[in-house]
């Protein structure tokens, strides 16, 4: 039997890096629950989803955070606590991303019903089958110090455990896994059946296409539909790429490069999503830079003194891009 791996070091550098990732996730993560609860006319059924991945995401930066800032060197109450939470909120994230791809793909391409109950079935997924795994685990003694060999300083699976392979895969890798293959499927579907529904709008409306307004939009549509896979991929696949090297004992499981690209990877898919559905949002980006806006001007309660020497409240501010309330669903139906 080959002589198990030593810890893995985590350097000062990698552990900066790796909670500046988890602070921006988690920034990312609030503002996209912060919008949910601030506009409600931009409350669709996408981006209700999207408000529970966002949830699952807070937690998981959270976790994280708190693993990577005490870099665990044995098992501890706070060890498994933390390792329980990254474990739940982790596993739920595969879950409710996958579950906005088939939700897209239900509606979209296959033009089925969405009532109620397929979002408590989503529910009863997404939240229920985490649950109950990591409550397994902690029950059964998997969760713990796992030398930091598949993790960056956090606490996973117990490498001590002669199951572990099984729980590795049980508390995320057979999901992320499945993940890795489910989310292109269905993207290029949908992506398929868009860019054929515009040949044939095209086709009887030629219209369409020769307006200014109309290309833009359903090329940002596409390009996002394209990014949304490519870029979990791009996050996630450092993890797996370790823990196959953690089965095969490699010492290169210990590169500092590969080490940094998991920490971030793991804990900045808030930051990433935030950054495709708010800032590259129009709609949400507009009226964020609106509230800004009058938040910057509220600091002053008095403008100056005008011409005929009288003090003046200042002119609400608004942003000529915000759309009114009224077209913000359409405009997100579109982006």
């Amino acid at each position: 039997m080959p002589t198990p791996l030593p810890p893995t070091p985590l350097y000062t550098s990698e552990r900066v890096a790796v909670l500046l990732s988890c602070a921006l996730s988690f920034v990312g993560s609030g503002l996209l629950v912060g919008t949910h609860a601030l506009w409600p006319e931009l409350r669709t059924r996408p981006r209700q989803l999207l408000l529970y991945l966002s949830l699952a995401d807070l937690l998981s930066a959270l976790s994280y955070f708190y693993g990577v800032l005490r870099d665990f060197e044995r098992t501890s109450w706070d060890c498994v606590l933390q390792g329980a939470l990254s474990t739940f909120s982790n596993t739920s994230s595969f879950f409710w991303t996958m579950a906005i791809a088939l939700y897209l793909y239900l509606t979209l391409v296959r033009g089925s019903p969405t009532g109620t109950g397929l979002l408590c079935c989503f529910h009863v997924v997404s939240w229920g089958v985490p649950l109950g795994i990591t409550v397994a685990a902690v029950a059964l003694k998997k969760i713990g110090y796992d030398a930091s060999n598949v993790s960056v300083g956090w606490c996973w699976v117990n490498l001590d455990a002669e199951d572990h392979v099984l729980w590795m895969l049980l508390t995320g890798k057979v999901w992320e896994i499945l993940a890795y293959v489910t989310l292109p499927v269905l993207y290029l579907l949908i992506k398929k059946h868009i860019n054929r529904a515009h040949a044939a709008l095209s086709e009887y409306r030629p219209i369409l296409s020769s307006t200014p307004a109309f290309q833009p939009r359903t090329s940002i549509a596409d390009k996002k539909l394209i990014l949304i896979p490519v870029i979990f991929i791009i996050l996630r696949i450092w993890s797996t790429v370790r823990f196959i090297l953690t089965l095969c004992n490699s010492p290169a499981v210990q590169n500092s490069v590969l080490v940094v690209l998991h920490g971030i990877g793991n804990t900045f898919q808030g930051g990433a999503n935030c950054i495709m559905f708010v800032l590259c949002t129009r709609v949400v980006r507009a009226r964020l830079l609106s509230s800004l806006c009058c938040c910057r001007h509220a600091g002053s309660r008095w403008s100056l003194p005008g011409s005929d020497g009288e003090w003046r409240r200042p002119e609400r501010c608004r942003d000529r891009d915000a759309p009114d309330p009224e077209r913000s669903r359409a405009l997100l139906a579109s982006t």
